[in-house]
């Protein structure tokens, strides 16, 4: 389903005016060149239908996190990494990503994400 009708930034701005010309001529900003939830969960859609499972996910869990700002992403890469959170830790941040930002699916990433981390003796103490 091809329908770049339906893609617009963040702003409003239809994709068939995002081009070099207007960044250039300063008419778009960074926030411009950003994916909107709605975009996003129209891919997830489209992947979904061609069997992309995997993809699909991962697509549901970018357009809820499109709107948690780049220093809570940041940190919450850092919680996942290995060793660096403990259990309890890392289900703040799903109760976080559930209660602040309407994420459920990341949520219950991160708590997937502890339980696996607790197999494999990878939660800080």
């Amino acid at each position: 389903m091809r329908r770049p009708d339906l893609v617009t930034t963040p702003a409003g701005t239809p994709l068939s005016e995002v081009t070099l010309e207007a960044l250039r001529a300063g008419r778009l900003t960074a926030d411009d060149l950003r994916a909107t939830p709605e975009t996003l969960r129209r891919q997830a859609e489209v992947a979904a239908a061609a069997g992309r499972t995997q993809l699909a996910e991962n697509l549901r869990r970018a357009a809820e996190l499109a709107g948690v700002p780049a220093e809570t992403i940041l940190e919450l890469y850092t919680a996942l990494r290995p060793h660096r959170s403990s259990e309890n830790e890392l289900e703040r941040w799903a109760a976080r990503l559930e209660g602040e930002h309407a994420a459920p699916l990341t949520a219950a990433f991160v708590r997937e994400a502890a339980a696996a981390y607790g197999a494999r003796l990878l939660l800080a103490p």
